[in-house]
């Protein structure tokens, strides 16, 4: 069990503390690490580290990381070791734009998905089937140049049951399984920023409502 948030600002105020508290309260659900991730509209910043929020996050570290929307992410881990490397969101790279994705489930394919991205020369840093699921987003966006169907393509490949959150350039997209195992809410505020939590108590500690 992890616990993932997501955050847009449609005003264009940045989201970084709102993303810090929506972890705050979703501290439950994973103390292993945290991280952050969020874009300016021209790259993706982010910081991780192993430990609980208020532990990795200081007020110098919040206000080096600006953007108007982003993700974050608790973990606990199921697949891989209590490292620094394992913690999320993780971040992808392309000539289409910067992807970063934080994951909460579990894919039971992702050792065979992960051989075969390797044997097609991808490099992974970590021992997660987190990472594997950003470098299957990657692949296909590579491929069709649309990230809504690179998900749709992506959903079809991984096995499980898991919720996402999605960085790609400027947007924010929010990932359930097929079956909707794993707990995913949506929620805004007066001043129309939107956000994704795993639970919504993520949205009560920042005045969100739940849509």
């Amino acid at each position: 069990m992890c616990g993932i948030f997501g955050a847009y600002s449609f005003p264009g105020e940045d989201v970084v503390k709102k993303i810090y508290y929506g972890l705050y309260a979703l501290q439950h659900r994973g103390q292993e690490g945290a991280g952050i991730a969020v874009s300016n509209g021209d790259s993706i910043c982010s910081y991780k580290g192993l430990g609980l929020v208020s532990e990795v996050f200081n007020k110098k570290i919040i206000n080096s990381l600006r953007g108007q929307v982003g993700i974050g992410h608790v973990r606990y881990s199921t697949t891989g070791g209590t490292f620094l490397e394992n913690c999320q969101p993780f971040i992808v790279n392309s000539s289409l734009g910067n992807l970063a994705v934080a994951h909460n489930g579990d894919i039971l394919n992702s050792h065979i998905l992960r051989k075969e991205l390797e044997k097609q020369g991808h490099i992974f840093t970590s021992s997660t089937d987190s990472e594997v699921i950003a470098h299957l987003l990657v692949k296909e966006l590579l491929r069709t140049g649309d990230i809504i169907q690179s998900i749709e393509e992506v959903s079809k490949k991984i096995v499980g049951a898991y919720s996402l959150v999605i960085l790609y350039n400027n947007s924010l997209i929010a990932v359930r399984d097929p079956h909707g195992f794993k707990p995913l809410c949506i929620g805004r505020d007066e001043r129309d920023n939107y956000y994704i939590s795993s639970e919504s108590c993520g949205l009560d500690v920042i005045n969100g409502e739940l849509i």
